[in-house]
């Protein structure tokens, strides 16, 4: 699989609460915002990689502690029909998102959410905006 960018997502418990630690207490950089204002996503700068906080965890659901991780790639439907091949189990078909990107859901063997991510050529995110 060739990557071209991860990411970590956490869906907390407090979204607020968990901004505030990222951004405050361990003083994160934030590499972009997104999302209506009363209730950002935010994306750290962490190292080599990025932490994204996104939506709100209630402790159910099909995120094993609200945690995924976020790969992007190339092809999503030629990662599918290859993951679909060597047995993966797919959790959601590939799709485009309303917010444009196309993902496929995938579980790795502990039952944590992994999305693949393909960024159309149409997308905001390829777009340079200098």
């Amino acid at each position: 699989m060739d990557v071209l960018s991860s990411r970590v997502l956490l869906r907390p418990r407090d979204p607020a609460r968990s901004r505030r630690f990222y951004a405050e207490t361990l003083g994160l950089a934030v590499y972009r915002e997104f999302g209506p204002p009363e209730h950002p996503c935010t994306v750290f700068f962490l190292g080599q990689g990025f932490l994204e906080l996104s939506g709100q965890w209630d402790g159910s659901g099909d995120e094993p502690g609200g945690v995924s991780l976020w790969l992007q790639v190339r092809d999503v439907a030629a990662e599918e029909a290859r993951l679909r091949q060597a047995g993966v189990e797919v959790l959601r078909e590939a799709r485009r998102e309303p917010w444009g990107l196309v993902e496929l859901w995938i579980a790795d063997p502990d039952g944590h959410r992994l999305v693949l991510v393909e960024v159309p050529p149409d997308h905001p995110l390829r777009r340079d905006h200098r």
